[in-house]
């Protein structure tokens, strides 16, 4: 069977009343578009929120080649790419990063779900067919010119990659199939990663003769070891997803007609959660690996005062104390 085309990651080529409108004031200030669960137009065949361009409440960017929707404090975000594999233009990189950075610091969303549209791809890198015009340059000056490569990859997927690993909100990746090159490294990227069998993460860079990118090294080496790590990234073979996660690439494998309500499940629940409680945890955890134990159980003690003015842990304590469910803000 011929293998598909992957691509590898970065290399150049007013308000209304809670009653009537179902969003709480938080939502309605940031002016995000929700849509229900059941509004029509929404598909979830293909294991995930799958929105069409044209429906109505859903933010487009890059000519609907992205689309994002917040619902119930989880903010959706689609590749709408589908016959590219959601392969990634630089337009859409930028503006994801951007999304994501948004998210961070707005206190109306609570859980990010990253998905890809379609049945076949959740993202396969970058799109090499894409033309990038040249930057100005003098006459006589070379193209690309010493550094340009580097600089595209600095503020285009790792910076995408960056914003993921950053977050102060947990994220999920709902992989419905293909994830290769950086889109391998997108998924890895998020705190979780749920994926349909049948789906799977291929190494693509050393495909095209090319070294890895998109934090691939970085990211590789963290959750798998070294060995597995080069493994992976010298012979660039496709594993499957029940192999991916045994070997602690991805949290969960399920059936693909059950993706949808298994991540929307995952993502409920955080958006409910102590959101700064779990973005401290998300922040000790990443630090944990990059540092010392006694700077490690410094931070811990100093990041566990700070939350404990928050305050979902004055709910978390009361609701302990009067024998009841926590009600928690996010904040």
């Amino acid at each position: 069977m011929t293998e598909p085309e992957v691509a590898p990651s970065s290399m150049p080529a007013g308000s209304e009343p809670p009653g009537r409108s179902g969003r709480s004031p938080q939502e309605q200030a940031a002016g995000y578009h929700q849509v229900g669960v059941e509004q029509a137009g929404v598909e979830q065949a293909a294991g995930y929120h799958q929105v069409g361009v044209e429906q109505a409440g859903v933010e487009q960017a890059v000519g609907g080649d992205l689309l994002r929707s917040l619902e119930a404090g989880v903010l959706w975000v689609t590749l709408n790419r589908p016959d590219m594999g959601n392969a990634m233009t630089a337009d859409m990189n930028a503006q994801l990063a951007t999304w994501v950075e948004e998210a961070s610091a707005d206190l109306s969303v609570r859980c990010l779900v990253i998905a890809g549209a379609g049945e076949k791809g959740f993202c396969t890198g970058a799109d090499l067919r894409a033309s990038r015009a040249p930057s100005p340059r003098p006459s006589g000056a070379p193209t690309p010119a010493m550094g340009e490569v580097a600089r595209v990859i600095r503020i285009g997927w790792q910076r995408l990659i960056g914003s993921l690993i950053d977050c102060e909100k947990p994220v999920i990746a709902a992989v419905n199939g293909t994830a290769a090159g950086g889109g391998m490294h997108l998924a890895l990227a998020c705190d979780l990663v749920v994926a349909a069998e049948g789906s799977r993460f291929i190494e693509a860079f050393v495909r095209r003769g090319i070294a890895p990118d998109a934090g691939g090294a970085y990211l590789l080496t963290r959750l798998v070891g070294l060995q597995k790590a080069k493994e992976l990234l010298f012979f660039g073979e496709a594993i499957s997803a029940t192999e991916a996660e045994r070997i602690g690439l991805v949290n969960r494998v399920v059936p693909r007609d059950e993706l949808a309500q298994v991540v929307k499940q995952m993502a409920a629940s955080l958006a409910q959660g102590p959101t700064k409680a779990i973005g401290a945890a998300k922040w000790l955890a990443n630090r944990a690996l990059e540092t010392d134990r006694s700077t490690s159980f410094w931070e811990e003690a100093m990041v566990q005062e700070m939350v404990q003015q928050s305050e979902d842990a004055h709910e978390g304590v009361k609701s302990f104390v009067e024998r009841r469910e926590p009600r928690y803000v996010g904040w």
